[in-house]
């Protein structure tokens, strides 16, 4: 098949471009490289079955573009205000991608016949008041914090979605993704890659609040491999949790990434962010079932797999000197 794959060249996008070639498809990585890099894709440049194409999704698809699958991830997700590639430093370009975006794709998608997947977050649960997260719980979100410009256009953008499922025949599905780690993550300062970097240079973490709120780490191996399943096994007009479920507090993350790197880290208290949440851990229990999928990576293992990309990163870097 023809495959589009909108973000291609960010984290997840890169590694979903990876596993789609490697099923045998054609790929159209399609990314405005606002947080996203061709260093991620660099490796694909040779490959006759990988076409990149800079440009702007809240645009649509470029014309004369065909496709029989269409894989929406293009997207900011980096909640941290001090980084300039974050949502909240990008928060116009984010709610744009997310409604405008998701509204021209589906719009082509439909034209087209195309197969669509929306990726969404686990972030349209905000600060949960039912533990674990299931697909039919509504979220406990503001409307008008700091993150709301990324929790809300995701919700916007599966709100499209289900309304062109609905009125226009859409053969479309929506992923909620929780919090994914792994190679090629860039350092915006989400939680993993952050306690990572610092425990490699020994400096300390930066823990925000009490650090006993909890978060589930899903690798991004298996994440790319549930994303695949939802769109070929997925129902029209589903939902479906993508995630680990294992929970650990930001804590319990730290003491493992030190003890993996021998580091000398300190844990540092920082002030929690404004709507930042308790608790965040997906009930998979309808992607097990529906889909067939569930995580097999634990935390540990992931981690490894992890610090020793940095560090043959590093070696690199330094090789070049």
């Amino acid at each position: 098949m023809t495959i589009v794959v909108t973000g291609g060249a960010g984290f997840l996008g890169s590694h979903l471009c990876d596993k789609l070639l490697e099923l045998g498809h054609e790929v159209i990585c399609i990314d405005n490289l606002l947080t996203g890099s061709e260093e991620n894709i660099k490796h694909l440049e040779e490959n006759t079955n990988f076409k990149f194409i800079n440009y702007d999704v809240v645009n649509g698809l470029p014309e004369g573009l065909e496709a029989d699958q269409i894989y929406h991830l293009a997207s900011p997700a980096s909640p941290n205000h001090h980084n300039p590639k974050s949502y909240t430093s990008l928060p116009f370009e984010t709610m744009q991608v997310n409604s405008l975006g998701t509204w021209q794709l589906c719009e082509t998608a439909v034209k087209m016949g195309a197969k669509f997947l929306f990726s969404s977050t686990s972030e349209v649960y905000g600060d949960p008041l039912e533990h674990p997260q299931k697909e039919d719980y509504r979220g406990n979100v503001s409307t008008t914090g700091p993150r709301s410009v990324y929790d809300e256009s995701k919700r916007f953008g599966e709100t499209i979605t289900s309304a062109f499922v609905r009125s226009k025949g859409l053969d479309g599905r929506i992923v909620r993704i929780f919090n994914t780690y792994g190679p090629k993550m860039s350092e915006d300062g989400r939680v993993v890659i952050e306690f990572v970097t610092a425990a490699l240079n020994n400096k300390s973490f930066p823990v925000f609040g009490d650090g006993k709120q909890t978060r589930s780490f899903c690798f991004v191996s298996d994440m790319v491999d549930g994303i695949v399943a939802a769109m070929e096994k997925g129902l029209k007009g589903e939902i479906y949790n993508l995630g680990n479920p294992d929970e650990f507090t930001i804590l319990d993350l730290a003491e493992k990434v030190k003890q993996l790197t021998g580091s000398t880290s300190a844990v540092e208290y920082q002030p929690l962010p404004e709507d930042d949440p308790k608790q965040r851990c997906p009930d998979i229990g309808k992607a097990k079932q529906k889909l067939g999928w569930e995580p097999k990576i634990e935390l540990e293992e992931g981690l490894k797999k992890l610090i020793d990309y940095l560090k043959s990163k590093e070696a690199e870097v330094f090789l070049k000197k």
